[in-house]
């Protein structure tokens, strides 16, 4: 019987729907994480950021903006981390932009940045998350340790076992002489 080989194709690359800008938020030997509350669901826990928009100057410029609506804070030391490409979802991610119809193999990108806290109050909060809120956001401090990222349901995944497995490279990545 002769083997059958298979010849490399060329990727088809998958359309990306979503751009998100989220933070790797630390504060001394905390990480900042916000906990939701959905109605119907388990409550799970995101980095503060969320979707690039239009008026963004860059996907860094989105962060500022996301984590000051988010949590009313500003942030230091932005550096990349980690990417992660998902399956966009209508049901957790929104209806698609522009309400067109959702082609085929729609994905999501996230990009994760390591940065530190400067400056966080609370009462500045604003945006969707404050003013039309889908269930709660509770603003959260772990221990950045691999106990206190696995002590609750990071998400997404492939984050949790990043941080988990990284918590010295993920530190290293702000230490002085990194530029």
């Amino acid at each position: 019987m002769a083997e059958e080989r298979r010849v490399p194709g060329r990727h088809r690359a998958r359309p990306v729907v979503k751009r998100t800008a989220r933070a790797i938020l630390l504060d001394g030997d905390e990480l900042i994480l916000i906990k939701r509350t959905k109605p119907g669901r388990e409550p799970y826990w995101i980095t503060p950021g969320g979707g690039v928009e239009e008026g963004d100057k860059s996907v860094i410029a989105a962060l500022h903006r996301e984590v000051a609506e988010e949590l009313g804070a500003r942030i230091t030391d932005v550096v990349p981390a980690f990417v992660d490409t998902v399956a966009y979802s209508p049901v957790d991610d929104g209806p698609p932009p522009g309400g067109e119809p959702l082609p085929e193999g729609a994905v999501k990108v996230q990009h994760f940045f390591v940065c530190r806290l400067a400056a966080m109050d609370p009462s500045r909060r604003h945006g969707p998350e404050v003013d039309e809120p889908r269930g709660e956001y509770a603003i959260v401090r772990l221990p950045f340790s691999e106990e206190g990222v696995n002590s609750v349901e990071v998400v997404p995944p492939r984050l949790r076992a990043y941080l988990s497995a990284n918590i010295e490279g993920v530190r290293a990545l702000l230490a002085p002489d990194f530029d």
